[in-house]
């Protein structure tokens, strides 16, 4: 069974371009990233990849117990809001 794809709001979303640039990585570190980590969604084939910030931050910060926590939908764990609030999102 796959993984449950990481919901993402508007605000949290970024292009390959943006996430790069954040992450200071490569379009190709990131775009390994997407199909390792399941951090992005695409709604078919030819369309953008659309990648979640927060899940991008803990990617790089390799904290994956948080990754699953947000792909849970627990985003008022502190583990969670931990990123959202250094990223400035609202959570």
């Amino acid at each position: 069974m796959a993984a449950l794809p990481v919901l993402m709001r508007p605000d949290e979303i970024v292009d390959v371009k943006r996430a790069a640039d954040h992450a200071r990585k490569s379009d190709k570190t990131i775009r390994r990233w997407v199909a390792e980590f399941g951090i992005a969604r695409q709604a078919t084939q030819r369309a953008p990849l659309e990648i979640s910030l927060p899940a991008l931050e803990m990617v790089l910060h390799g904290d994956l117990a948080a990754l699953e926590m947000l792909r849970a939908g627990q985003r008022s764990a502190p583990e969670v809001r931990r990123y959202m609030e250094f990223l400035g999102l609202s959570g």
